[in-house]
């Protein structure tokens, strides 16, 4: 029984370090700054065993009238889209997985200034997490 007790706290140990949250380097680009950043990759069966993050995003440039938005992927998959706010800093927190994998082993994540249509949206660095 002690066996059983020790295999199963161990177990669990085990999943408290992989369900473990990291932090994120502060990054910025011209009217957009993404701070206070953590990030975990779930172990399987835990969130799809996707890529989780929790950051604030802050629109750097109130004057400019441009939005804000963090865009994170994981492997296989393209860039989803999590919109800010103007003149605003907002928590964001959200899992990005594989919905065909038990877990995934790669994540990107990046904020950008959305500068509208006619011309290209500013984005900081590409943060590359990896299991």
């Amino acid at each position: 029984m002690a066996v059983l007790a020790a295999g199963l706290f161990l177990t669990g140990a085990g999943s408290a370090v992989a369900d473990a949250w990291h932090t994120m380097p502060k990054l910025r680009s011209e009217g957009v700054v993404l701070k206070n950043g953590k990030y975990t990759m779930y172990p399987k069966f835990t969130k799809h065993g996707g890529f989780g993050f929790k950051v604030d995003l802050q629109d750097d440039n109130a004057a400019d009238g441009h939005n804000v938005y963090v865009q994170a992927r994981v492997e296989g998959y393209s860039w989803r889209r999590f919109d800010g706010q103007q003149k605003k800093t907002v928590r964001i927190q959200k899992e990005v997985y594989d919905g065909a994998a038990l877990y995934v082993s790669n994540a990107w994540i990046r904020a950008c200034r959305d500068r509208g249509s006619l011309r290209p949206d500013n984005c900081t660095r590409t943060l590359h997490h990896k299991r």
